[in-house]
């Protein structure tokens, strides 16, 4: 498993990790994993040719049959050597929750490697050094718990932050979080990957005992987030760019938000080209209230037709996210002269956490 907060990155880490495996002639499967369906990372990661499942609906902790079962499906086709798993970012106690139990009762068919989790370095400056990061304590509770129960913290986006940066964080990391490994590395450019790679070839630490978690803390954390997925169509009888598409939409829902002052966790939208047999995909997202719009992958492709999946986890009630999703849509759909229709759209706060088994 590779875990982290929303936004962090796990989601390129894993594409790049899965490669690399697959280059070294290893069959490579992945598990996604989300509160609603209509993943962006499902479908980014199937657009690159992984074999990818996906549980849907809860969490992993709350649905431990949901993730074996995606896994023994996968060896239903064949047999993996590898599965990576990624869990819903705003999730913690994993190793009680998942490692563990998956261990008692299928240790004779899967080894688990050290859990590592990526650090999202923009929330982790202001947490780690006390300023806060646009959440409430209990939201940044969760994060600090993923911290606790890593093996590996993988500092993330390097290429983005200074060296003084780096130093800073890694030493906030290794006075506050000691005896675990810390990776700096970057996800984009594939920096340090080998490092990891490396670390992730011993197995798993046994754990004498769990982490203590306050579940009641956990869930209000949680349920801090609204939550929204959506599916949107959108057709005009003139050409247009989907790379415009995907930015246009993060970036005006990215306005809205700084007026309202909602932080974003994550925001990231896929555009698929509904004309196209190889259907390209634009994918753009947005970190935190203080980044910028980024176009992580670029489709370079016009069409009449195309297929928008958006995934917005926003400090913002449900219904006020869904509204402005909506109007962001509408707005957009404006601009490109386009008809929009809604195949999909799940607006919520996740419940409180009910894991399936939890090793005391």
């Amino acid at each position: 498993m590779i875990g982290g907060f929303l936004g962090a990155g796990k989601t390129t880490l894993i594409a790049r990790l899965a490669k690399q495996l697959q280059s070294e002639g290893k069959h490579v499967c992945i598990v996604t994993n989300d509160q609603a369906a209509g993943l962006v990372d499902t479908q980014l990661l199937k657009s690159q040719g992984l074999e990818v499942n996906e549980v849907a609906g809860s969490c992993f902790c709350c649905n431990f049959d949901g993730l074996t079962d995606a896994m023994e499906e996968f060896e239903n086709r064949q047999r993996p050597d590898v599965v990576l798993a990624e869990p819903v970012g705003s999730c913690t106690d994993l190793i009680a929750t998942i490692a563990v139990p998956m261990m008692e009762r299928l240790g004779g068919k899967f080894v688990h490697r050290p859990y590592a989790v990526v650090l999202k370095p923009n929330h982790g400056k202001k947490i780690l050094s006390g300023v806060g990061g646009g959440f409430s304590e209990k939201a940044e509770y969760i994060f600090r718990k993923q911290l606790e129960e890593s093996e590996i913290i993988l500092l993330n986006r390097i290429d983005e932050l200074s060296d003084e940066d780096v130093q800073a964080l890694k030493e906030q990391l290794n006075e506050q979080y000691p005896g675990r490994k810390v990776i700096p590395l970057s996800a984009k450019t594939g920096e340090n990957l080998d490092v990891l790679y490396q670390a992730f070839q011993g197995d798993a630490a046994p754990r004498e005992s769990m982490m203590e978690v306050d579940y009641d803390v956990y869930a209000d954390g949680e349920a801090e987030l609204g939550w929204l997925n959506a599916t949107v169509n959108f057709r005009s009888e003139d050409s247009f760019a989907l790379d415009d598409l995907s930015v246009g939409l993060v970036d005006e829902l990215r306005q809205r938000l700084l007026a309202l002052g909602a932080e974003p966790g994550h925001l990231k939208v896929l555009c698929s080209d509904n004309e196209a047999d190889d259907q390209p995909v634009s994918v753009a997202n947005l970190i935190d209230s203080d980044s910028q719009t980024v176009l992580s992958i670029a489709s370079e492709t016009n069409s009449r037709s195309a297929n928008a999946i958006i995934n917005a986890r926003v400090r913002l009630a449900p219904e006020s996210l869904t509204e402005e999703v909506q109007q962001v849509v509408q707005s957009v759909a404006a601009r490109l002269n386009a008809e929009t229709e809604t195949t999909q759209l799940d607006s919520f706060r996740p419940g409180r956490p009910e894991p399936t088994y939890r090793s005391v």
